[in-house]
């Protein structure tokens, strides 16, 4: 088996980086990436065996299936940020603990299907609401303080955007390294 830096088994897309200048070109494609995340992830797991899901994607990372869990919950989580950030003036979002809500038992089951379900409905409304965004909207913020610093909305897209795909491709790096 061909040898691959842990950085690149964790990060296999990369890091985010938030471009010094965004056009509306790349904020339609994180907006796309965003949309189509829940179908490119059901396809991703669709027949996968209960112990191929019980596979950590890297030795010391989670489980397919707490990947899974842990993007409805992130999603979760960052629809209601930008929800705060639209109705408040820079309010403070409230961090959590992602990987002790992986271990609790709805991020370590077998069925997927509710999160994958999740992903869907939130990702529907999430990109409705993205979509409506005027300019000045876009540029509001909250302030996150695990980061300690102001995020604005442009931000938080392409952060997800990455995100989806960042966990997506732990998923389908995993399926190629196994053969599966």
């Amino acid at each position: 088996m061909t040898y691959i830096p842990p950085d690149k088994l964790k990060y296999p897309i990369g890091t985010f980086v938030m471009p010094q200048t965004l056009d509306n070109e790349l904020l339609a494609e994180w907006l796309t990436n965003i949309a189509t995340l829940p179908a490119r992830l059901e396809a991703a797991v669709a027949n996968l065996t209960p112990q191929q899901l019980d596979t950590p994607y890297r030795q010391g990372g989670w489980s397919i299936k707490q990947v899974v869990h842990h993007l409805a919950d992130s999603h979760i989580n960052s629809f209601i940020r930008v929800k705060l950030a639209l109705t408040e003036d820079n309010p403070t979002i409230k961090p959590y603990y992602e990987d002790r809500f992986a271990e609790l038992t709805d991020g370590t089951t077998n069925n997927i299907t509710a999160s994958i379900d999740i992903l869907k409905g939130v990702h529907a409304r999430w990109i409705v609401l993205l979509k409506s965004l005027t300019d000045e909207q876009l540029q509001r913020t909250f302030i996150h303080p695990e980061h300690g610093r102001m995020i604005r909305i442009t931000e938080t897209i392409g952060v997800y955007a990455w995100h989806g795909n960042h966990h997506l491709a732990q998923i389908t790096e995993l399926k190629l390294r196994q053969g599966w």
